[in-house]
């Protein structure tokens, strides 16, 4: 496997870059904007494809790097389904998995930094975000923080993982870049409290001052979203009312870019085919299905997935290809739902 950990000093952040392989499909977690040329030169230079870009949460310290990788590299942004950014291509929950070639995360919900705080594990190792610091524990003071969730996150989710299992954290001030679950347990001081209570007293009386960058990156932060008006403006989308009327058209082709994880939680629209947005370029090119089914009987292309993101990346793509049919959902299924759109298992 391949695992990098890079480090922005202006904020303590820590980013982690994973892939299975040389020439094989990355993503990267937490990362940092002003960092952004940095990954895509680490990525170049390791023949990866970053594919997919995670947040384990909104981040009050920083500004994401989600939106700025997926323009340059049209990857998926990917973060949990509690979050209050304004558009990420696909969330996560609760028993979730996170994958890509040759890698597969579980995704563990542990609220208590923020309401939309995520852990992400594999077999050795557990990036957690702030949720679990080395010999620390994020902040519960805002963001919808709390430190009774807090604590059920850490003493009844994280630290029943094994203990040799490797800590990766989002943050950290002091220069240790890695621990691991039984270290925590054993040194980490804010762990060795005997109750819920005794937590909850002794993260409401850390007074710390807000992150330097709070009331800029927090905003900023919940508006990463791809502009999908410009793609709309173009005359490149439908809302789901629209898309309704094309359903089971004969020449129409209903194309979903999701993953099978999220069509089988969220349900599917009737009679739609199945092309994973990151075997879309495949697709496209000549010789490939969907430009076969394009030019060979004239379909028109109508993409969608589970906010709008992917698919108007799709027709974006499509267009460029030559197949000057193809369109998309504006908002995807989550519009489609709201419009009490048909759905099927």
């Amino acid at each position: 496997m391949i695992f990098r950990q890079l480090f922005d000093n202006i904020s303590g952040t820590y980013s982690y870059l994973l892939a299975s392989r040389r020439g094989g499909e990355a993503l990267i977690f937490d990362p940092v904007l002003e960092k952004v040329d940095r990954y895509l030169a680490l990525v170049k230079e390791l023949d990866l494809k970053l594919v997919k870009a995670v947040d384990t949460h909104l981040h009050a310290d920083h500004i994401t790097g989600l939106g700025a990788l997926r323009d340059k590299t049209q990857c998926i942004t990917v973060m949990g389904e509690q979050t209050k950014a304004d558009v990420v291509s696909m969330r996560l929950g609760d028993g979730d998995k996170l994958t890509i070639e040759g890698v597969s995360l579980d995704v563990i919900y542990t609220p208590g930094h923020t309401d939309d705080s995520y852990s992400f594990v594999m077999p050795d190792r557990v990036f957690t975000g702030d949720t679990l610091l080395i010999r620390g524990t994020g902040r519960t003071d805002f963001q919808n923080g709390d430190a009774r969730q807090q604590y059920e996150s850490i003493f009844r989710r994280l630290l029943t993982l094994p203990d040799a299992t490797l800590v990766y954290p989002a943050h950290d001030y002091k220069g240790d870049t890695v621990s691991t679950i039984g270290e925590e347990k054993a040194f980490n001081p804010r762990l060795q409290v005997t109750s819920v209570e005794e937590y909850v007293e002794l993260m409401a009386n850390l007074k710390l001052g807000n992150p330097k960058m709070m009331d800029v990156a927090v905003p900023a932060n919940m508006k990463v979203g791809l502009v999908q008006e410009e793609i709309a403006r173009r005359g490149w989308a439908l809302t789901a009312l629209q898309a309704m009327g094309l359903v089971g058209q004969p020449d129409v082709a209903l194309i979903d870019l999701r993953e099978r994880i999220e069509r089988e939680k969220h349900g599917t629209i009737p009679g739609s085919l199945n092309v994973p947005y990151p075997t879309l370029q495949e697709s496209i090119r000549s010789g490939g299905m969907l430009h076969e089914l394009a030019k060979a009987t004239s379909k028109r292309i109508l993409f969608y997935c589970a906010f709008g993101e992917r698919s108007a990346m799709a027709v974006q793509a499509a267009q460029d290809a030559g197949l000057s049919s193809a369109i998309h959902i504006q908002g995807g299924i989550d519009a489609w739902k709201r419009a009490e759109g048909p759905l099927a298992q």
